[in-house]
C-alpha cells in the first residue's frame, strides 16, 4: 500500500505518520508538506508544496498512490469563518480534487472532528466549515472516501509536534473519559484498515474508529 500523509507537522500527522511507517501493510509514504522535515526512514519520501492551492504543478509525484490521509488543518481559534473556511475548505478540496483526477482508485480520508455538523447550518462556526468540507468530499470520485471525527488522542511517546498543555492533560483522558479517548495509534491503524478492508460508514466517530482499528 502507498499512501499519501499531509499535515506531518502536526500532532495527528505525525502520528498516523509513525503508525504507518511501523505496519508492514504500507510499502511507502509521501509526505506532502510545505517545509522540510528532519524525519528520515527508508519507506518515506517528502514533497514540498509551499502552496497545496497549486498541488497540479506536482502531479507526476502523486501518482499512483492507494490512499491519502488528510491530516492537516489549523484551530479555529482567533480565525474568523473566512479565514478558517479558506484554509479547512477551499484547500482540503483543491488539495483532493487533483488527487481524485490523478488517482481515481484512491482511497482518501479526511481528519475532521466530533461535534463536526452535517447539516452545515449549526452556530458553531467551526463545526459548519468542517461539515460542508466532509459533504463536499464525499462528492468526489474517489475509490472510497472516510470521514474521522475523533476525540482526545494519546500520541505516541516518540512524538514531537505535540504542545506541553497537551501533554499533562492527554493521559488523564482514557482514564476519566474512555469513551471520548482514542491513541495515535487506533487512528493510524483505522486508516490503513479503511483501505485495506473498507468500513460501512463514510463519518467515523470514535466508536467506529476504534472498531476498524482492530
Amino acid at each position: 500500500m502507498k499512501v499519501i500523509i499531509t499535515g506531518a507537522t502536526g500532532m495527528v500527522g505525525e502520528g498516523v505518520l509513525l503508525e504507518c511507517l511501523e505496519n508492514s501493510a504500507v510499502t511507502k509514504v509521501l509526505m506532502v508538506n510545505r517545509k522540510p522535515s528532519v524525519l528520515k526512514h527508508s519507506k518515506l519520501e517528502e514533497l514540498i508544496v509551499p502552496d497545496f492551492m497549486k498541488l497540479e504543478q506536482h502531479a507526476e509525484a502523486l501518482k499512483g498512490y492507494d490512499a491519502c490521509f488528510y491530516c492537516a488543518g489549523i484551530s479555529s481559534v482567533g480565525k474568523n469563518e473566512a479565514d478558517f473556511t479558506h484554509i479547512t475548505y477551499d484547500t482540503t478540496l483543491a488539495f483532493a480534487q487533483t488527487l481524485a483526477s490523478l488517482n481515481p482508485n484512491m482511497v482518501f480520508t479526511y481528519v475532521s472532528g466530533s461535534h463536526t455538523d452535517s447539516s452545515e447550518k449549526g452556530k458553531i462556526m467551526w463545526a459548519r466549515v468542517k461539515g460542508r468540507t466532509e459533504n463536499a468530499l464525499q462528492k468526489l470520485s474517489f475509490k472510497a472516501e472516510y470521514n474521522f471525527r475523533p476525540g482526545f488522542m494519546k500520541p505516541f511517546k516518540e512524538q514531537k509536534n505535540v504542545k506541553t498543555i497537551f501533554k499533562i492533560i492527554i493521559p488523564l483522558f482514557p482514564i476519566f473519559f474512555p469513551k471520548s479517548s482514542l491513541t495515535m495509534e487506533q487512528v493510524g491503524q483505522a486508516m490503513i484498515n479503511a483501505v485495506r478492508k473498507g468500513y460501512p460508514k463514510s463519518i467515523l466517530e470514535i466508536q467506529d474508529i476504534k472498531e476498524l482499528a482492530k
